[in-house]
This record gives structure tokens, C-alpha cells and sequence, in this order.
């Protein structure tokens, strides 16, 4: 009920402005976002790939619905490649991509425009792209822009959201490709999505299944204990090294669990959020886990 309850907060106006207005929010926002602007980003990339961790890199912001909005956050992105190409990286850094902040809700061939732009921005800097996954109504929509883009650029990810009923057979067309698996983090209706915990677990198992029985790059993005230890067991079953999958884990989240992982010799990669438009993530955050809530009510308290 709680989670359910963020979920519709972190689309609603009036809410955003109470909650950013709220001085000891920053605080809390510290922990799971990098920083606002593109040097923040870097500086936490190189300190997080300097113990053995990959990483992610997601300019916050989505659902723009303004040609200006869409442009310069594809300009953000181009700036946050170029500033990475000097480190030598290659893929232990990538970018995640809302199509909704480049603008897919004002138009598919925009949004795709923008995207081969940042694309192109991550083959010169030697990275990778991977395709956030938003609500069940711009699926289709992201994995036709996906297919146009991987004529150009064949490495490029996307994340598919295993609440969705839809979401199995999408990871059966897509098991030889690079694809995050995720729980799933928006309001949807149970008409399209499971609704009970149990439910998305097993859904998750389902499609990582088929996924670790494929020929691509899974990328399992949970801070489940078990369904890292499933992980682990399909992978063996299907005899996959330890390069061909990774995990994948929020900034500022476990992190004691992401650095043991990383020195078993595991794949890691830590997904960063920056930007200042951070209320709807940091929001979907706060109703994955209780304990997220509680920080947040502390840090209100000045404890």
C-alpha cells in the first residue's frame, strides 16, 4: 500500500513542490543521486570504478514535453560522454537513456534522432547504451526505436521490467542482445502487470531464464539476495563465464553487497543517477524498500 501510494506521489505536481522544498530532502537525495552537474558524475565514476565496479549513468530527468527540454538533455549527455572518453573506460562505464527525456512523448523520430546522437557520442568514448524502460505504454515504442538503433549500433541494451505480463515473451525476442532485467518500478494496472510480490519474483525467474539460456549479455538488476543466488545457478547450468552477465545495483544501495560481489570476480555495475530534475527517481526509490522510507523520515528529524 505504501509503495503504491509513492508511486502515484511521484507523478503528482503539488507533491514535487512540498517535497523539494523540504530543506533536509537534499540529504537524503544525496545518498542514492551523484551530484547535479556532468563533474559530479565523473568524479563518482572514477571513484567507484576505482574499486572495481562499473557503472551506469543516468541524467535524470523524463517525460519532457518540450523540443528545448529534449535537446538539452541529449546535449547533457553528449557533454558526459565526451567528458568520460579521456578516462579510457570502455565499457565498465555506459549511459541510461529515457526516450521520454528526449523527447518519445512529443515524437518516435525525435526521440530516435536524439538517441543515435548520444549513441554516437558513446562509440567515440569507447561506451555503451542501454535504454531505460518507462510505463507499459511506450514499450512498444522504445523497442522499435531500439531496432532502428541497433542497425548503427548493435551493442545498444534495454531494460525490460518483469512485473509486465508481455515482458517474457519480450525477453524471448531479445535473448541474444544486451537486456537489464528489472522488477519493474512504476503504477501500472494489474490488467498489464502482476501486483503481487510473489507474483514479480516469479515473473523475474521466468525471464531470467530465458535470458541466461540465450546467446546475449544478461544484466540482472536486483538487491535480492535470492534472486542473485538463482542467478548465480543459472548461469552455472548454462555454463556462462562471469563476463558474459552482470548484476546491476542502484547508487547509493547496498553497497557492501555490490563490492562483494565485484571482489568474487562477479560482473558489477552500479547505476548513478545526476541531474537536478531527481523527484520522480528519488520518489520510485523511497517505494521499493521500507527502509528507504524510514532514512527519509529520519533525516527529516535531524537524526
Amino acid at each position: 500500500m505504501l509503495g503504491s501510494t509513492l508511486l502515484a506521489v511521484s507523478r503528482n505536481p503539488l507533491a514535487r513542490k512540498a517535497v523539494t522544498a523540504l530543506p533536509p530532502t537534499r540529504r537524503v537525495v544525496d545518498r542514492f543521486v551523484a551530484g547535479e552537474a556532468t563533474a559530479d558524475a565523473v568524479a563518482t565514476v572514477e571513484r567507484l570504478t576505482r574499486s572495481g565496479l562499473m557503472v551506469t549513468i543516468d541524467h535524470l530527468g523524463e517525460e519532457v514535453r518540450d523540443t528545448d527540454a529534449a535537446v538539452t538533455t541529449t546535449k547533457a549527455y553528449v557533454e558526459l560522454l565526451d567528458a568520460l572518453a579521456p578516462l579510457g573506460l570502455g565499457h565498465r562505464a555506459e549511459v541510461s537513456v529515457k526516450l521520454s527525456a528526449v523527447g518519445q512523448a512529443l515524437d518516435d523520430s525525435m526521440a530516435l534522432e536524439h538517441a543515435r546522437e548520444i549513441c554516437e557520442a558513446a562509440l567515440g568514448a569507447g561506451a555503451t547504451v542501454t535504454l531505460d524502460m518507462e510505463d507499459h505504454t511506450t514499450v512498444d515504442s522504445t523497442l522499435g526505436i531500439l531496432r532502428d538503433l541497433r542497425a548503427d549500433f548493435s551493442d545498444v541494451g534495454v531494460a525490460i521490467q518483469a512485473y509486465l505480463f508481455r515482458s517474457e515473451a519480450d525477453c524471448h525476442d531479445l535473448r541474444d542482445s544486451r537486456v537489464r532485467l528489472v522488477k519493474g518500478a512504476y503504477r501500472e494496472p494489474a490488467s498489464v502487470a502482476h501486483q503481487k510480490k510473489n507474483d514479480v519474483d516469479l515473473a523475474y525467474v521466468r525471464c531470467l531464464k530465458v535470458l541466461m539460456a540465450g546467446t546475449g549479455h544478461p544484466m540482472v538488476a536486483t538487491h535480492d539476495d535470492r534472486l542473485i543466488s538463482i542467478a548465480e545457478l543459472l548461469a552455472d547450468r548454462h555454463e556462462r563465464a562471469r563476463d558474459t552477465y552482470e548484476y546491476q545495483m542502484l547508487y547509493g544501495i547496498r553497497t557492501d553487497k555490490q563490492q562483494a560481489l565485484a571482489n568474487s570476480g562477479a560482473l558489477v555495475r552500479v547505476y548513478v543517477p545526476y541531474g537536478d530534475d531527481w523527484y520522480g527517481y528519488f520518489m520510485r526509490r523511497l517505494a521499493e524498500r521500507p527502509a528507504n522510507v524510514a532514512f527519509f523520515l529520519r533525516s527529516l528529524g535531524g537524526k
